[in-house]
């Protein structure tokens, strides 16, 4: 599995593409009202006849982007090649003509445009702190992420999608103060693609102390998917947890044991854990734990695939790689 398809809504809006140079048709010509949409601005991945800062400059002409609040940026040129550098300098340099922005999705990309693990990231802290108003901010692409430590107020949503999550970034979002955060979403990725966080590097994250408005943690797509979960089984942030997701990786029944086995989980609205590898056994335990008292779990496989060698070893694979 990998990301086949563009955000179709973010930040609560409907995903509209701002029109390509040579499109001449109605749609391009009478465009939504500015604050009505998620606005995509983006350019083929290949061989493009126009740089994404060249068409984010047209949106910039044609739109009243004083009165945007969501923007997401689709693909640059050369995106398995190119590291974003003069998109970032773009949208920081346009802060003050986008004073209503509150969401911001960076590298809204599909496997046609550039596998996931290709996607050539780069620091995207500049972005964060050019809009200290966001709410909401995503990033897809683990290849070359760059993410420091950071502080910011009003931050409620941040979602970090890739195939491999650098340890540095991991580290980054952790020692990062967000004192309004409510989700954070982590693709953690495999170590095949550069994700090399251990456990140890998630402490943070269970003990919750920089992130005190947290309520919906995803740690997830991960191979050492069983791992986290025998951590989270007495992490403290789990108590304050509304959705906890562990979903996407290579969970076996020993991560749900340890989760059944240690603090109570019937205070969640939800627990994701699917594309997983649980016997039925260990699913029907599950849900009939959870379920009685009220949380909703999704257990489904999703087509999650393994591999066995004629030596007996088995492979299991997380939900999205490359």
């Amino acid at each position: 599995m990998t990301v086949n398809s563009h955000l179709k809504e973010f930040h609560g809006l409907p995903a509209f593409t701002f029109p390509d140079a040579d499109d001449k048709s109605p749609r391009a010509t009478s465009l939504p009202e500015p604050e009505s949409v998620a606005w995509r601005v983006g350019v083929d991945a290949y061989d493009s006849e126009e740089e994404w800062e060249d068409a984010f400059a047209r949106f910039l002409a044609a739109v009243d982007t004083e009165r945007v609040r969501a923007l997401i940026v689709g693909a640059w040129s050369e995106a398995y090649d190119s590291a974003p550098g003069a998109v970032i300098e773009a949208l920081v340099a346009a802060r003050e003509r986008l004073p209503a922005l509150r969401g911001l999705f960076f590298g809204d990309i599909v496997m046609e445009e550039c596998e996931i693990s290709w996607i050539v990231q780069g620091d995207v802290s500049p972005l964060l702190n050019a809009f200290p108003a966001l709410e909401e901010f995503g990033v897809r692409g683990g290849n070359q992420l760059v993410f420091p430590a950071v502080r910011h107020e009003r931050l409620r949503s941040l979602t970090v999608e890739t195939g491999g999550m650098p340890v540095e970034a991991v580290r980054g979002v952790a020692g990062s103060d967000l004192p309004a955060l409510e989700k954070l979403d982590l693709w953690l990725g495999t170590s095949e693609y550069g994700g090399d966080a251990g456990v140890a590097d998630l402490e943070p994250f269970f003990a919750g102390t920089r992130l005190p408005g947290l309520i919906r943690l995803g740690l997830r797509n991960s191979e050492i998917q069983d791992d986290i979960c025998a951590a989270l089984a007495s992490a403290p942030v789990v108590a304050r947890l509304e959705v906890l997701d562990v979903s996407m990786g290579v969970l076996t029944d020993d991560g749900v044991t340890a989760l059944l086995s240690g603090q109570p989980l019937t205070h969640l609205k939800k627990l994701d854990l699917h594309h997983n590898y649980l016997s039925t056994a260990l699913r029907t335990r599950l849900l009939e734990t959870l379920e009685p008292a009220g949380v909703l779990v999704d257990a489904d496989q999703d087509d999650a695939e393994s591999d066995e060698e004629e030596d007996g070893t088995v492979w299991r694979f997380v939900a999205v790689g490359e």
